[in-house]
């Protein structure tokens, strides 16, 4: 992605209109959150039988629940009758089934009509042609991923291959056994600013040295202004006298086991298109997940997870948890410092990406390949 007039080391972002008009969102709604993989819940939220969790995804609800076979399934959060909205509850637990709270249809937990007022006279309302209307659906690393296209793309693709692409191979990222780690603490971030530009600072460390002093302390490296995903497989060191990934560089938790010498006293990122942030280091799992609610507005959650034996006995995992969160505290305020500035005269046709950044480029291409622009 280059402009002509620009020299070789510079390359240009999106214009700002990108990150501020309701329309372009609305294409991304479309063409990326409703077409594509998107990881919406930690899949233990989601505990036995009967537990559900309601998620936005681009502009539909999606109704996630665990049926009695133990799997989990995702619908339209629709009543196929009238068109209410059939759970208003952000999560809870039913006992076998969903009933509209306006004209009373019920489904059950695979989706099924199961009763209706005067059901059994109306023959042309099929229990399975006027059930759920369902989401395709995946469980992987923990987490619970939905696609609402029709035809959903391959999940190794798209989501594996994200990681691959960072990694080299999937071993590296089956050593922490996310799946198998507990929710340690979870902090919700409601932040002022677009999507893209989170994703985009998320990428890079140019500004490391400038916002982040306790992540360069801990990891030295950043302060060049390289990010540990500008190079495939690589992790960034922790500092010689650093002991762990902690706000003061103190002691960490218990090692994940099964993580291999080369991974200790390394940081890995990722980004998993469009909305998920991974985070790898020797004792813990930070993982992002991201909720676009409008052109400048998006809801983070961001979860960490330990060892199970580390969550039951109570440790404190204060210190671990305060480094990652002042460093998303000092990177949603730069987004939200951006923000306003989309709307500039100045950024109308955008800024520039210095060397360090030229990946981001990539990231607007596939955007806009994704929106079908030039």
């Amino acid at each position: 992605m280059t402009t002509t007039g620009l020299p070789e080391s510079l390359i240009t972002t999106l214009p700002g209109g990108f990150y501020t008009d309701a329309d372009i969102f609305r294409l991304e709604q479309e063409h990326i959150f409703e077409s594509m993989w998107f990881c919406v819940a930690r899949a233990s939220e989601l505990a036995g039988p009967g537990a559900f969790r309601t998620v936005d995804v681009g502009r539909e609800s999606v109704l996630l629940t665990r049926s009695r076979d133990n799997a989990v399934r995702a619908f339209f959060n629709v009543c196929r009758h009238r068109g209410a909205k059939l759970c208003t509850q952000e999560s809870g637990e039913v006992k076998r089934a969903f009933q509209c709270p306006y004209h009373a249809w019920t489904y059950d937990l695979q989706g099924k009509l199961v009763a209706a007022p005067n059901l059994t006279k109306m023959p042309d309302v099929g229990r399975t042609e006027y059930g759920l209307v369902t989401v395709a659906v995946r469980e992987w690393l923990g987490y619970v991923w939905v696609c609402l296209a029709d035809a959903p793309p391959s999940f190794e693709e798209q989501v594996v291959g994200d990681v691959v692409a960072r990694l080299g191979d999937t071993g590296a990222i089956d050593r922490y056994n996310i799946a198998g780690l507990e929710l340690g603490r979870r902090i919700v971030y409601d932040v002022g600013a677009n999507w893209k530009l989170i994703v985009e600072n998320f990428m890079e460390c140019y500004h490391c040295a400038t916002i982040h002093p306790e992540l360069t302390e801990v990891l030295p490296e950043f302060a060049d202004g390289y990010a540990a995903q500008y190079f495939v497989g690589h992790g960034a060191a922790f500092g010689a006298e650093v002991k762990g990934f902690t706000v003061d560089g103190s002691e960490g938790l218990d090692r994940i086991p099964t993580v291999s010498d080369d991974q200790d006293r390394r940081y890995y990122a990722m980004t998993v298109k469009p909305q998920v942030f991974i985070n790898l280091v020797p004792d813990h799992v930070i993982f992002h997940r991201m909720f676009p609610v409008a052109a400048d507005r998006t809801v983070v959650e961001c979860d960490w997870l330990y060892l199970k034996d580390v969550v039951d006995s109570g440790r404190d995992v204060s210190r671990s948890v305060e480094l990652f969160d002042r460093v998303n505290r000092q990177d949603f305020a730069a987004c939200e410092r951006c923000q306003p500035a989309m709307s500039s005269r100045l950024y109308a046709k955008g800024g520039v990406l210095v060397p360090s950044e030229h990946h981001i480029g990539a990231f607007h291409t596939w955007v806009l390949t994704r929106l079908g622009r030039r």
